[in-house]
């Protein structure tokens, strides 16, 4: 399955077909329940200058994520930009992901990642509204319990949909979307709204999450899925 973006093989597709009987289980979108969630895109990936974990196929995905935030807001649904964010509690909450890095490298995931620095910061070409909503995480999943307000700010809205955006694809992208699929939320990510430092990364994290746990749609069958909802409403 070729999208933009992204490839999907074959075989997994037909897989998928003979499982849930259509090749976009999620192809009808209820605008109204559906929320952009973008995960991560702050300088801390996307600056070279940080020095932490440029993924530069970010810097590429910004335009389809703007699209689609604008797409999300104008149909009636919400915009989550999330930020990956280190404070001290992870030391001992999360200190296994201390123990895996080189001292220089995890100094330089602190650095970037604790509140208050330029890598904490949201990429500047993002369009982010004042009726956005931005919800920091302190795991790569978004949606592990207890550890983000990002499920229960989303279910206060009455949003049981989410498009997964962000970097990096096969890291906290895919952690997210595999959490929302198992905390009841239908997950779709966007082929073209994620960033991978490969697209052999990029496309098996993909294929891996289409196989199992939701659907994988580009920025215009998305789009497109949410203004024909929107049509037929006011019709």
């Amino acid at each position: 399955m070729k999208l933009n973006g992204a490839s999907i093989p074959e075989t997994i597709v037909r897989r998928v077909k003979e499982r849930r009987g259509t090749e976009h289980s999620f192809a009808d979108l209820d605008p109204s329940r559906t929320a952009l969630v973008v995960i991560d895109l702050q300088h801390a990936f996307m600056n070279d200058a940080v020095g932490f974990a440029a993924v530069p196929a970010a810097r590429d995905i910004v335009p389809a994520v703007n699209r689609l935030a604008a797409a999300v807001r104008e149909t009636g649904g919400g915009v989550f930009w999330i930020k990956m964010t280190h404070d001290e509690p992870c030391f001992a909450e999360w200190s296994v992901a201390y123990e895996l890095p080189t001292p220089e490298f995890r100094a330089k995931r602190i650095a970037a990642l604790s509140e208050g620095t330029l890598g904490h910061e949201l990429w500047p070409e993002l369009d982010v509204r004042p009726e956005d909503e931005i919800v920091k995480k302190y795991r790569y999943s978004a949606f592990m319990p207890g550890t983000s307000e990002l499920p229960d700010r989303l279910r206060s809205r009455g949003f049981d949909t989410v498009l997964i955006t962000g970097t990096v694809t096969n890291v906290c992208c895919e952690s997210s979307a595999r959490d929302a699929n198992m905390t009841n939320f239908r997950t779709i990510m966007v082929s073209d709204g994620n960033a991978a430092l490969s697209q052999e990364e990029h496309d098996t994290s993909l294929s891996a999450f289409y196989n199992t746990f939701g659907d994988v749609m580009d920025t215009d069958m998305i789009i497109a899925s949410l203004r024909r909802a929107g049509s037929a409403r006011a019709a």
